[in-house]
């Protein structure tokens, strides 16, 4: 049976189209790619965002499976050349949102560690700071805070896989920001994720270089940052 019709792949939901890209506001808990143990993902609505087009749309990027927002998809394999080689080179700009128990200690600041990947029979692969690992950079701002959660703005430098998981923890200011268990949205409900927005750069007809912004600032699943009153707040 085909995969119901959801609404973040209706054609006048998508936050950006054109004929080299579409942006998708991807919902938390759905995958990018296939799981290994199987299940949904966003494979299974790819052929539901061709629009006209042949090919389907391939994503250019990854996004964690509970991060909610702004997914680029590219159109035909030049421009999924392009546009990875535009993430590869630190081009493009991503803005993320975080919701956050508690009310941070400082308004904002900058988590910088060097990260691994490590793997274990028991755990599976998970990323763990280490002096051996590649440099990550985030900077965040605490940006506005309803019912004792704060709305913090996360603008990675880095492309680190699951840099921003880590993020500072309520009342801890300084380089200890990011340090320590990771809280998981699943187990606590404390920790949602979501890309806000994507300024990516597009050729022009003459040749120079032009942006292109796409902005998931009020789509439908902002979920947990809806829920929470930042909405009324005018953050979303």
């Amino acid at each position: 049976m085909p995969p119901v019709f959801p609404d973040f792949c209706a054609e006048s939901a998508l936050p950006f189209s054109d004929g080299e890209a579409l942006v998708i506001d991807k919902p938390a808990g759905l995958p990018v790619s296939r799981p290994r143990k199987g299940g949904r993902s966003l494979e299974d609505f790819l052929p539901q965002l061709r629009f006209g087009f042949q090919r389907e749309p391939q994503p250019v990027h990854r996004l964690d499976q509970d991060t909610s927002g702004c997914l680029l998809l590219a159109r035909h394999a030049k421009a999924l050349k392009r546009f990875g080689a535009a993430f590869e080179s630190g081009q493009v700009s991503k803005l993320y949102w975080g919701l956050i128990e508690g009310v941070l200690a400082q308004g904002q600041g900058t988590i910088e560690l060097a990260l691994t990947k490590t793997s274990s029979a028991a755990d599976g692969w998970r990323i763990v700071p280490s002096p051996q690992g590649k440099r990550a950079v985030t900077h965040w701002q605490q940006v506005a805070v309803v019912g004792g959660k704060a709305l913090v703005e996360f603008r990675p430098e880095t492309g680190r896989t699951h840099q921003i998981r880590r993020p500072p923890r309520a009342g801890r200011p300084g380089p200890e920001f990011g340090r320590g268990p990771r809280p998981r949205r699943r187990r606590s409900g404390l920790w949602s994720r979501r890309s806000r927005r994507l300024d990516a750069p597009r050729g022009a007809s003459d040749g120079s270089a032009r942006w292109q912004t796409a902005d998931c600032r009020a789509r439908s699943h902002a979920g947990p940052f809806s829920q929470t009153g930042f909405c009324r707040t005018g953050e979303c």
